[in-house]
């Protein structure tokens, strides 16, 4: 190398460095995004994927920069070779950026569609999540280019940490809603159209905003939840229901006989066995109440419909009504006993009245 000017020679080497190291850079590139490709077919995961996304997204005029950085180490750069290091710096940070973006982004995106097929609320939260991750990845990557410069980003960095601690202060309310939407959509403990209770509060979802959650009632209002309210809740998701417990009871009066009382079981078995979406669990004489019997009845019905559930109880209701019927037996309903004593001279008398 010249300790002097640069001469045509190191120009035109420069050149043919520059042009041949592009190349080399491509085919490199090529190879290694061939090699990533085969491996991702071989892998269930979709990491490999992502990151030969980002490969094959590498920007040729970066490429073209980084190489002629590297070439320009041939000439004798002068005072201009601090500028033309902290420009390839530039460069790299910049190439390496795209890459870290490119891929982190796509599994954010690719998380959100596994989570849910609901495209509406996950597209505005999977926006939201890949802004704030872009926000702190480019922030990063500008404070990097500035130290590389020569300035000292200490003190920017303390500006922006008090600034931030001001306006996040004065905005936690909403920034409180903002991460409780992005966590709905993240975690999904409810979608659009689920059917919800909170609290006294039911409804099905309509839409998840960034701030509230709509929801429809059944009496036909729109109620309106605030995010971090809502998920400090416990929230009732019968959309998730697989299968619904029934439990019911009900009794008998005192004069029924103890083969009746026996047989009462087996009739309400029969009867839920008999539906289609229903599986009986235990039915059983629970004890002895103030007028009667008590019976309980345990069975699941295999929908999460409450038209299907309401339909099954009412045909075993029924059924157990007209068994009743037949054989004589009778529901009990409150009743008192009253017993009176009369007693005259040495002689005592009783009798019973039922009231």
């Amino acid at each position: 190398m010249s300790t002097g000017n640069n001469s045509l020679a190191d120009f035109l080497i420069f050149l043919g460095l520059t042009i041949g190291l592009f190349f080399l850079g491509k085919l490199i590139l090529g190879a290694g995004c061939r090699h990533l490709a085969k491996l991702s077919s071989r892998t269930e995961t979709s990491i490999d994927d992502h990151l030969l996304d980002a490969f094959r997204k590498t920007k040729p005029f970066l490429l073209l920069l980084f190489v002629a950085w590297i070439s320009a180490q041939w000439l004798d750069l002068g005072r201009a070779e601090k500028v033309i290091d902290r420009f390839g710096f530039f460069v790299v940070i910049l190439q390496v950026a795209l890459w870290v973006d490119r891929f982190v982004i796509g599994l954010i995106f690719q998380s959100g569609k596994k989570e849910t097929e609901d495209e509406g609320p996950a597209s505005a939260g999977i926006l939201w999540v890949s802004y704030l991750v872009r926000v702190a990845l480019w922030s990063t990557t500008f404070l990097l280019v500035i130290s590389n410069l020569g300035y000292d980003v200490t003190a920017l960095v303390a500006g922006l940490g008090i600034g931030g601690i001001a306006i996040g202060l004065a905005v936690q309310n909403i920034l409180g809603d903002l991460f409780a939407s992005l966590s709905i959509v993240l975690d999904k403990p409810f979608i659009v159209g689920d059917f919800i209770i909170v609290g006294d509060l039911l409804g099905s979802v309509e839409k998840i905003g960034i701030k509230t959650t709509r929801v429809r009632s059944l009496s036909g209002e729109q109620l309106v939840f605030s995010n971090n309210d809502l998920l400090s809740s416990r929230i009732r998701n019968f959309k998730r229901m697989y299968e619904r417990r029934v439990v019911f009871g009900f009794g008998v009066i005192y004069q029924t006989t103890p083969e009746q009382l026996e047989e009462i079981p087996q009739l309400v078995r029969s009867f839920v066995e008999s539906e289609d979406q229903s599986r009986f669990d235990r039915a059983h004489f629970k004890g002895f109440g103030e007028s009667s019997y008590d019976f309980e009845v345990v069975y699941y019905v295999l929908s999460p419909d409450f038209t299907i559930y309401m339909d099954i109880q009412q045909a075993v209701n029924l059924a157990i009504v007209r068994a009743f019927a037949e054989r004589g037996i009778e529901f009990a309903y409150p009743t008192r006993t009253l017993y009176v004593d009369r007693s005259s001279g040495s002689e005592d008398s009783s009798e019973s009245q039922i009231v």
